[in-house]
């Protein structure tokens, strides 16, 4: 009882976390934009590296990254987050890891996908911007599920975890005003 209990501590952290986010103004909506830039590259990084136990270490070194980046408000996290994105992917196009790993490559995609939507999103009208970011948090939480499916890429914490708090997002992003 007590291990299957300690399966699912990610759940109710995400559901905390999720509602406490800031969605109900523009400043909360665009920051969001950045941290959804964040998220998939937690997955780009963590395939590079090949080793889902790094997921959560990962995680941690990026998001004190964007604090960091906040609180001396000299560089806008999305452009550090894309650059580091832009990295990974030139370093995998040397190394030849873009052209020889079907799951790097998805991952790759992803990262391209999202940060379209986000940046797409930072550049829209405020009502469109919104829209997009909430699109992009709400698939996000699809594509975690997806992973969490196929035990692949990321630890299945983070991916149940991941999942449920970008959805919540999403559908908050979405239905408030």
């Amino acid at each position: 009882m007590s291990e299957r209990i300690l399966r699912l501590w990610p759940f109710p952290l995400a559901i905390v976390m999720g509602v406490s986010m800031p969605t109900d103004d523009s400043s909360g909506w665009r920051v969001l934009a950045d941290v959804l830039l964040l998220l998939p590259l937690v997955y780009l990084i963590t395939a590079k590296v090949g080793r889902r136990k790094a997921t959560w270490p990962v995680l941690l070194i990026v998001t004190c990254s964007y604090v960091l980046l906040r609180a001396l408000d000299a560089v806008p996290p999305s452009v550090v987050f894309s650059g580091a994105a832009l990295a990974v992917l030139v370093w995998s196009v040397f190394d030849g890891e873009l052209r020889d790993s079907r799951v790097f490559r998805a991952q790759a995609l992803g990262m391209l996908a999202f940060g379209a939507l986000a940046l797409a999103g930072l550049l829209a009208e405020p009502d469109l911007g919104r829209y997009l970011i909430a699109a992009g948090w709400f698939l996000h939480g699809i594509w975690d599920f997806v992973h969490l499916k196929k035990d692949a890429v990321v630890s299945r914490s983070y991916a149940k975890w991941c999942c449920v708090i970008d959805i919540l997002v999403g559908i908050q992003l979405a239905i408030l005003p």
